[in-house]
């Protein structure tokens, strides 16, 4: 299923789609698909599983180690489809976010295939551009993948137009120059980052919802980044915010899971109020 099938739903109810980040394998595979489970069940419209790599550049320290703590317990790839086929049995369009290096090496169009028989809905490629590896492209069209990219302030009108072009899906908009992780005030960059690209959207005449990835770690951030007279986006990504409630409990698994409950309605109803 297309997340752009959730980001319709949410529209036609007046609010942004909230999108919520795990890695999976964390704190283990059975536990990562149980927490996945419970942001499904308490808000979330879409899915991202973060597949765990050991050189996560654009990933902050608290996704750097969740990810580890994952890879230390032996994940592979073949875990982050079992994951995926879990969640995406929920009815809850469910992605893949990767670094570019492990698809290469599985291979392009065996985990296209495998990506698509597992019910997953797309790939979250932040490393890499449309113009960089067309064979990710060709394999996602074959088996109907979503297609998402990402955008940055620093992008150009130009990269912009070209992104948003090649999407399917949704756009991806970091809209913080730097790594990932929360923070306590929403950036200064994220409203004209918007603006432009749902300039650019509405310049080709395509249908194509811009989710706003910007360290979201509360209801209010949400709601503000989700409100029509503020920034405006279509989606609220939120992550590190996730992650950083499991590795506070890492004793106490279904006290994680409860806090990781409060935290994601807190933002379901963010993303309601604006």
């Amino acid at each position: 299923m297309s997340s752009s099938i959730a980001f319709a739903k949410a529209k036609t109810e007046g609010r942004a789609a909230l999108v919520g980040y795990l890695p999976a394998g964390f704190p283990d595979v059975a536990g990562g698909i149980e927490a996945m489970r419970t942001l499904v069940d308490a808000g979330c419209d879409v899915i991202e599983i973060g597949l765990p790599y050991s050189d996560p550049v654009m990933d902050g320290p608290t996704i750097q180690a969740a990810a580890q703590q994952a890879l230390d317990r032996g994940v592979r790839t073949k875990d982050v489809l079992r994951t995926v086929e879990a969640v995406a049995a929920t009815g809850t369009p469910t992605l893949v976010m990767t670094y570019w290096n492990p698809v290469e090496k599985y291979g392009v169009e065996r985990f296209a295939r495998d990506l698509a028989s597992a019910g997953g809905a797309g790939l979250i490629t932040p490393d890499i551009t449309p113009d960089a590896d067309p064979s990710w492209s060709r394999a996602a069209d074959e088996h109907d993948l979503d297609k998402v990219y990402l955008v940055a302030p620093s992008s150009t009108d130009e990269r912009i137009a070209m992104t948003t072009a090649a999407c399917r899906g949704f756009v991806y908009a970091t809209a913080v120059m730097g790594v990932t992780g929360t923070r306590t005030s929403t950036s200064d960059l994220a409203g004209p980052l918007v603006a432009r690209t749902k300039a650019a959207i509405a310049q080709q005449g395509i249908d194509l919802p811009v989710g706003v990835g910007l360290g979201v770690s509360n209801g209010a951030q949400a709601a503000e980044i989700a409100a029509k007279d503020g920034i405006g986006a279509d989606g609220v990504i939120v992550g590190s915010a996730f992650v950083r409630t499991l590795l506070d409990h890492p004793d106490e698994p279904g006290e994680g899971l409860r806090a990781l409950a409060r935290l994601t309605e807190d933002l379901a109803r963010g993303v309601r109020r604006a």
